[in-house]
């Protein structure tokens, strides 16, 4: 066992694997105390739905599966219940006597209750089990079962919890695609933070929109948080209208941007750039949205992203993904030039310089 001084303080975000949103866009916040643990259960339970709709796939069909053989168990009780109660399990089903009435015909054990349950549900009907018209505890008794067995599968089938959870947005969303890394670079003879979004389905997004929040974490133990602007080349601000292509976002980083001083390592205090796109599913209308978070360990300087649109031999635009989370280190501008004679001008034909060409050159540097 470890003991730590008390005035120790693990930094809130400061582990590697630690952070507040993780690379796939999940919450990494986690609640300790016991009260507001079982405050949130209730709250939980007082939203079935939402509680469907968050669960994975295994846990729902696992529900889905207990829920009908919970119904379907209960009624075969009640049914067992009433043919012992109205002494159908000691006659002959085939030969009743004449002043007995047998509610349920052939109902004489709990395997064939819990088969005429299974009947009544899922109104198979295959004719062997039958209520009897002159037993009105059977007919209430189906009626209800009726009643439950039909909002049970209104609930879970028919009001679409299944189809509502395989379309959610959340799954379009996981057709978006961020780069793993950001970097720092010049763009148009600026230095701009830039990271890199894809499409991976060929149906556009409409109304794309970027949101930025820089959590920083201080010495006192709090996370403060600021807004950061990004934007698309050539476009205002939030105005994307058609996200078909991979896009590239920028953020200046001038003295006013609160990264500056975080990715010159002017300060040691933890950060995390998170990422929030919002966009509108062009067949439904319906809303989705990405997340993820860089920190610094994930921000590259001087370093520019790798093309990844090319033409294909019918002259149709292809992503190739291969190079989209590839990298390539930024070049100075002046070191192409580093070895250029100095001239007022230069000809070249055919990308060579020809002895005409340098008379020319001659010339025109005259």
């Amino acid at each position: 066992i470890t003991v730590k001084p008390s005035n120790t303080k693990t930094p809130l975000m400061g582990l590697k694997h630690r952070r507040l949103i993780t690379k796939d866009g999940h919450s990494n916040v986690k609640t300790s105390n016991p009260t507001t643990l079982s405050l949130k259960n209730l709250l939980y339970l007082q939203n079935a739905w939402g509680l469907l709709m968050d669960m994975r796939w295994r846990w729902m069909l696992l529900i889905f599966t207990i829920s009908f053989l919970a119904h379907w168990v209960l009624f075969a009780g009640f049914w067992y219940v009433l043919a012992q109660q109205n002494g159908d399990l000691e006659v002959d089903h085939d030969n009743p006597p004449k002043n007995h009435t047998i509610c349920v015909k052939y109902v004489d054990s709990f395997t064939a209750a819990f088969s005429f349950s299974v009947e009544t549900q899922l109104t198979i009907g295959y004719g062997t089990m039958f209520p009897s018209g002159d037993c009105p505890s059977a007919i209430a008794l189906l009626t209800v079962q009726m009643l439950l067995g039909l909002m049970l599968e209104a609930f879970i089938t028919d009001l679409g919890a299944f189809v509502a959870k395989i379309a959610r947005p959340k799954y379009r969303a996981g057709t978006i695609q961020f780069s793993s890394v950001a970097v720092m670079g010049q763009h148009k003879d600026e230095t701009c933070l830039m990271f890199q979004v894809a499409n991976l389905r060929s149906s556009p997004l409409l109304d794309v929109q970027i949101s930025a929040i820089l959590f920083q974490e201080y010495g006192n133990g709090n996370i403060y948080q600021k807004s950061v602007d990004f934007v698309l080349d050539g476009l205002k601000p939030n105005e994307c209208p058609y996200f078909i292509f991979p896009l590239t976002f920028y953020h200046r980083i001038t003295e006013y941007s609160p990264l500056l001083p975080l990715l010159q390592k002017q300060t040691h205090s933890h950060f995390e750039l998170a990422i929030f796109l919002t966009a509108t599913q062009e067949g439904t209308g319906e809303k989705c949205q990405k997340r993820t978070s860089y920190i610094l360990s994930e921000i590259k300087s001087n370093h520019q992203f790798t093309p990844v649109l090319e033409l294909d031999s019918s002259g149709s635009y292809q992503i190739c993904m291969e190079k989209f989370d590839k990298i390539l280190p930024e070049q100075p501008i002046i070191s192409r030039f580093k070895n250029t004679p100095e001239k007022d001008s230069v000809v070249i034909m055919n990308g060579e310089h020809s002895e005409d060409a340098v008379a020319l050159d001659i010339m025109v540097s005259k």
